[in-house]
């Protein structure tokens, strides 16, 4: 026999209505009334029809994740932290999760989602399009101008101002920054924490001390090499990202110089680079996994009515010191 809603509301001594909401959004009914329902459920071993509940909610009951980052992948190691943290806490809602690169995402998937995690540069083409069409959407380690979106970013000022910092305390004034081509958010933060940073120390950045370079090893080896040959070569260079810093040690060991005591190098994500380097590479650490626990917290309570407390939620990073410095 097949039991119903009907039987499950009768066995707990609750409405139907009461039912529905503490499978559809538990949060908003009591701990006791929560046990009883489910008890009664495991008693009559009752499960909800989710298509049937959708319907009447007309919700799909489903959220995606979108990596907005060109020739990326689901496997990309920064957004797979993230999505590593949209999971955990997905998991414990009534929603599915559907995650995609945007290059991947079909747009007629996009009618069947309630909300959508942007992570990275995403077009503003489709936050406009998602908008109109009444989908619900959070940023993760972005922020746009002018949209008021909810977004959830490491402080990217502060990170860069933890590895200057570093390098004040070991000694060096003569320090470079070698910038890469990737997010437009992210560049402008690091590169404008950098001067910042320099600044509030007193320091000049000389000619030749602030290059860009795109963010493959191979890239970023060649403009590194350029610069440490420079006849007031630096004594230490911050690489915007880890794999910016490894293009920086390679050029360094090619140039006959040694890491840290000719040239120290600072890098920024602490990806899994850092410790496969020798000596190991110091970086700026961000907490991904929590990054993508807190866009989807968001997400839900904006999916479930709610006003969330902040709706730009800003995590502070932390500096992992290794023998590259």
């Amino acid at each position: 026999m097949a039991y119903t809603i009907k039987d499950v509301s009768r066995l707990a001594g609750v409405s139907t209505a009461t039912v529905s909401r503490t499978f559809s959004n538990p949060d908003c009914v009591s701990a006791d009334t929560r046990q009883s329902v489910m008890e009664a459920a495991r008693i009559l071993n009752y499960q909800p029809n989710a298509i049937a509940r959708s319907m009447a909610r007309q919700q799909t009951e489903k959220i995606a994740f979108l990596i907005c980052k060109k020739r990326s992948s689901i496997l990309d190691e920064f957004y797979a932290g993230i999505c590593n943290g949209i999971m955990k806490a997905s998991n414990h809602s009534e929603y599915q999760l559907m995650i995609s690169t945007e290059e991947d995402w079909e747009d007629q998937k996009r009618n069947q989602v309630d909300g959508m995690i942007l992570g990275g540069d995403a077009a503003i083409a489709r936050i406009s399009q998602c908008r109109n069409q009444g989908i619900r959407i959070v940023l993760v380690n972005n922020e746009i101008e002018g949209f008021s979106l909810p977004c959830v970013i490491s402080d990217e000022e502060a990170g860069v101002r933890l590895a200057v910092d570093h390098l004040v305390d070991r000694g060096h004034r003569r320090i470079a920054m070698m910038a890469g081509r990737f997010s437009p958010y992210i560049c402008e933060k690091r590169y404008q924490g950098f001067r910042k940073a320099m600044r509030e120390h007193g320091l000049d950045i000389p000619p030749g001390y602030l290059r860009t370079t795109e963010t493959d090893i191979k890239s970023a080896t060649e403009a590194a090499i350029a610069m440490l040959r420079q006849e007031n070569r630096p004594t230490a260079v911050f690489g915007a990202n880890d794999e910016i810093a490894t293009g920086i040690m390679k050029a360094a060991i090619r140039l006959g110089l040694r890491v840290p005591e000719d040239v120290a190098v600072v890098g920024y994500d602490d990806s899994r680079v850092c410790e496969a380097m020798e000596p190991e590479l110091t970086s700026v650490h961000i907490f991904r996994t929590r990054m993508g626990q807190e866009s989807a917290a968001l997400l839900l309570k904006l999916l479930h009515g709610e006003q969330p407390e902040k709706e730009r939620v800003v995590i502070a990073p932390e500096l992992v010191v290794r023998r590259s410095t």
